[in-house]
């Protein structure tokens, strides 16, 4: 998995990516009845948005991701927090198979993937994550809501129509949150001998100011095509769109499969 979240990027990420609210967390809890004797791999971690708030909730968790910004970030954040039980680890999903000789065969309780999924081989990945399980562990696959440009609302049209005339491209990329996605991912999930596959969503709504919807953009793109001029990027878009604040309709879909 090589994406590109490097520095600026990585800042926006912690700055801005939305997090998950406590109802996804307590479905994650609930799916693999996670407890103080679990060990949890955060794949693809990014800054921290799911590893540290299941850290309260379990033995241990191991953070990988392939951008060391990232993991740096999340250790800051999880330094500020008083979090102890967490291990931020350089990888990504071909090195999965190396986390068996970090925390043992059969160990691991689940292996969450937060809106990540779309940049890995996810039928390889699921594969060589089954022997990593204890029974009843397994996969969960997270969609934290459709990326800001495809909501179907008038602020987002507008950023979509801005976004694509900026960069002189299509944005039509889902990042794992389409239904289709969610159909490949399952019947992935099958394949590779996991069972009792099904989703739960759980949805809610915000209030984005414009600072928070242009730091979510720039979380968004890889390092390289991050504009130079930054506030004159964020000017364009604002000129674009109506006024704030930008009412957010998130559906978070979380996929799961264990194994027995």
């Amino acid at each position: 998995m090589t994406v590109g979240f490097s520095g600026e990027v990585a800042e926006y990420y912690a700055k801005y990516r939305r997090g998950y609210p406590p109802a996804v967390i307590e479905a994650l809890q609930a799916a693999f009845a996670l407890d103080a004797d679990d060990v949890v791999l955060d794949l693809g971690c990014g800054t921290g948005q799911l590893a540290l708030p299941l850290s309260a909730r379990v033995r241990s968790v191991v953070g990988m991701d392939p951008e060391p910004d990232m993991l740096r970030l999340a250790g800051e954040t999880a330094a500020g927090q008083g979090v102890r039980n967490v291990t931020w680890v350089l990888g990504s999903d071909s090195d999965v198979p190396a986390v068996g000789a970090l925390v043992g065969q059969k160990s691991l309780a689940m292996t969450v993937i937060g809106q990540a999924l779309h940049w890995m081989r996810h039928e390889e990945l699921f594969r060589s994550l089954v022997p990593l399980f204890r029974p009843g562990g397994g996969v969960a696959v997270v969609a934290n809501g459709t990326p800001l440009w495809l909501q179907d609302c008038a602020w987002s049209h507008a950023l979509r129509a801005c976004l694509e005339d900026h960069f002189g491209t299509r944005l039509k990329a889902t990042c794992g949150t389409g239904a289709h996605d969610r159909r490949r991912y399952a019947e992935a999930l099958q394949a590779a001998g996991f069972t009792d596959v099904r989703e739960s969503v759980i949805d809610y709504s915000d209030e984005l100011s414009f600072d928070e919807l242009i730091g979510g953009v720039c979380s968004a793109i890889p390092a390289d095509e991050l504009p130079d001029d930054r506030t004159a990027f964020a000017e364009r878009i604002h000129r674009s769109l109506p006024s704030g604040p930008y009412l957010e309709k998130v559906r978070v879909s979380v996929l799961v499969g264990r194994v027995t």
